[in-house]
């Protein structure tokens, strides 16, 4: 728990992180995920609870004594230093021998693949380059934990891209445990072994994130990893092999069961736009599998994509779907009569 005053930031976070593994602490700007994050590296202290590095506690320890190596969102470097000498800081602040630090920001930056720049100082340096350098600076002196506070939102969305992939490899390749903040929700689902999703200081549920976003626990999960639907329905049955629910859409069944969930309960739906599948009379090779469900709605717009399409689809009771169509061959026109289908499989239900 950590308060300041009468606001508290982080309100009861209990986590498990695995030793090794890249973990994500997600959540929008104000849920406590910065916050959470100074508290493990010794920036803030709780107000109750402690922190353990394995068997170690911490909760009481300065920073320098925690054996965490921190980047910062501005990446920090001093600019009147050059690459080595910004690498080697927190190895000479340790008083590491100096055969051992030049050998230990060798491995470093070859590491991060900036081997051949230690002479160069921060502002010769692109962006992508800097990070890389933050990054060596914070292995150089072999943490237990990195702790990454939205690394990447400095760059533009190619090195982003391109950065997303190194810092899994530099991961992989130190073996090290690394908790990473972010509010983007693409580069925890392309880079986390598991994550938790944060709101108003108070964890809304943790996973991997294939679970987290094909099994959401709430609308504010479903939302928040990717566009979603919400329709609203009354349970109407349950059993051993699902529920089937009454919508404005018609009645969708469900592979899935709520335990709180009984019948002639309102519920809520997710439905993944990619999981929608447009019906085209003309095409016999479109028509659901058995089993699936089925609505009627019509076209209100659509915007070609070049390999996809956005859908915007209206059904009965002024439902609203958004429909993601893979390869497009026929132009949607407004007003134009569309049937889709679902996978029972993909009908998520919600309980809030």
């Amino acid at each position: 728990v950590k308060k300041f005053g009468s606001t508290v930031a982080v309100a009861g976070v209990d986590l498990w992180i695995e030793s090794g593994s890249l973990f994500f602490l997600l959540g929008p700007s104000g849920c406590g995920k910065t916050t959470l994050l100074r508290m493990i590296a010794g920036f803030e202290t709780p107000n109750s609870g402690m922190i353990r590095f394995g068997d170690r506690e911490v909760t009481k320890h300065p920073p320098e004594k925690r054996d965490a190596g921190m980047v910062f969102q501005g990446y920090a470097l001093w600019p009147h230093l050059s690459v080595f000498e910004n690498v080697a800081f927190g190895l000479r602040v340790r008083k590491v021998p100096n055969a051992d630090l030049q050998r230990r920001v060798g491995e470093a930056l070859e590491l991060v693949q900036m081997n051949g720049y230690e002479d160069r100082k921060p502002t010769q340096l692109s962006g992508g380059q800097q990070q890389r350098v933050a990054l060596a600076r914070a292995l150089a002196f072999r943490p237990s934990v990195l702790l990454l506070d939205e690394p990447l939102s400095n760059l533009d969305a190619k090195l982003r891209l391109e950065m997303r992939s190194e810092i899994r490899r530099i991961v992989d390749d130190a073996q090290i445990t690394t908790i990473y903040v972010t509010h983007d929700q693409e580069e925890a689902l392309s880079l986390a072994d598991q994550m938790a999703v944060l709101r108003d200081g108070k964890v809304i549920q943790t996973g991997g994130p294939r679970e987290l976003y094909d099994q959401p626990n709430s609308r504010f999960t479903a939302s928040f990893l990717g566009e979603t639907n919400f329709v609203e329905g009354t349970v109407e049955s349950v059993d051993r092999e699902g529920t089937t629910v009454s919508t404005p859409l018609g009645n969708l069944r469900s592979n899935r069961t709520l335990e709180q969930a009984a019948i002639g309960d309102t519920i809520s739906l997710s439905l993944r736009p990619e999981a929608l599948r447009v019906i085209d009379p003309e095409n016999s090779a479109t028509n659901p599998p058995s089993g699936w469900n089925r609505a009627s709605t019509a076209v209100t717009r659509s915007m070609f994509l070049g390999e996809t399409a956005q859908l915007e689809l209206r059904g009965d009771g002024d439902t609203s779907l958004k429909v993601l169509e893979l390869h497009p061959r026929v132009v949607r026109s407004a007003g134009s009569p569309l049937d889709v289908a679902i996978d029972p499989a993909d009908v998520v239900l919600l309980s809030e």
